[in-house]
């Protein structure tokens, strides 16, 4: 059960293992017993080498995977028993998602994307939904292109639209997994400020994977990963902008 915790945190680690295998003579332990909390209006990166953990985490942390040891609190809730229909419920209501890959549904212009988490959710989206999705189109820059399809939109407006979407449920954790890996440096640029403006505007946690030491550095917290332990935490001077 959720033990006592402080408000502000949105999530917190208690001794978070992850193994594969368990039970088999190839069982491996991939995460050894992180510690970690993120408060509300934190900025930070998650970075560290390849083979590090740091897919694994984030499939932790965004609910796609259990632990095989400690807890994972989020919004102060204990995840680790819950079954499958709890932890999509919390998932979708908590969490909002944003990847190198936009994940864009091609058929479906840029306002129904972005409605996406509210339709699995909820079914047809509601008066209040659409608006919102709108206004979330235009604080990305595409309130001209709500109905156009990814097809029609650059490599840059796709990841917008993507962005637009994860923060359509104003969740208290958004999870971004090298979001500008495949973006031009202005494209890049601009993502990065969006999640600054949503993160200071919305109060939700972010927390960037990324390879890319500049933009780790730009953030207000670097949380290092290595061979599947923090290994460093790191606070930077804040950038308001």
């Amino acid at each position: 059960m959720s033990e006592a915790r402080d408000d502000h945190d949105v999530l917190r680690l208690a001794g978070l293992r992850k193994s594969y295998h368990v039970g088999l003579p190839t069982e491996a332990e991939v995460l050894h017993g992180l510690d970690l909390r993120l408060a509300r209006n934190d900025f930070a990166a998650l970075v560290g080498p390849s083979g590090s953990g740091k897919s694994t985490l984030l499939n932790l942390l965004g609910l796609l995977d259990t632990p095989s040891a400690g807890e994972l609190y989020l919004q102060g809730k204990a995840t680790r028993d819950m079954d499958d229909e709890a932890r999509t419920a919390l998932r979708g209501q908590a969490i909002g998602f944003v990847f190198q890959f936009h994940h864009l549904i091609q058929a479906f212009t840029a306002l129904e994307n972005v409605l996406m988490p509210v339709m699995v959710a909820h079914g047809r989206p509601s008066p209040a939904a659409v608006a919102q999705a709108r206004e979330l189109l235009a604080a990305v820059g595409l309130e001209a292109f709500t109905d156009k399809k990814p097809g029609e939109l650059s490599g840059g407006q796709q990841q917008r639209v993507a962005i637009a979407r994860a923060l359509v449920t104003r969740p208290a954790l958004l999870l971004a997994d090298e979001p500008t890996g495949n973006l031009d440096t202005q494209s890049a640029s601009g993502v990065f400020e969006l999640f600054r403006r949503f993160n200071r505007e919305y109060g939700c946690a972010v927390l960037i994977v990324t390879h890319d030491p500049r933009l780790s550095a730009s953030c207000d917290r670097t949380i290092s990963l290595v061979d599947g332990q923090i290994v460093g935490d790191e606070l930077h001077p804040r950038r308001d902008l």
